[in-house]
């Protein structure tokens, strides 16, 4: 069973040294989708997916979703003149 954090709009797996990767399989298996939820709320990225993967069929099952920290948004700039 492999778990694991990916970055929904870079499509984009968390390893274990906390880089990322286009490749599934490099991805960090979490174990249960409590685990990857948890750390995945703390990294700086907006959407993220928790998936689970079957590494023989390269098939991906969504379990949950969420935001991370991600970026502060902008706000847009408001002249008075």
């Amino acid at each position: 069973m492999n778990i694991l954090i990916e970055d929904a709009e870079k499509l984009e797996y968390l390893t274990s040294d906390n880089h990322w990767s286009k490749k599934a399989s490099e991805g960090k298996n979490f174990g249960a989708t409590g685990a990857a939820f948890d750390v995945a709320k703390k990294e700086p990225i907006g959407k993220f997916n928790i998936v689970f993967y079957i590494s023989q069929t390269k098939q991906f099952i969504n379990m949950d979703h969420g935001r991370g920290k991600g970026l502060a948004e902008a706000s847009p700039v408001v002249e008075n003149g």
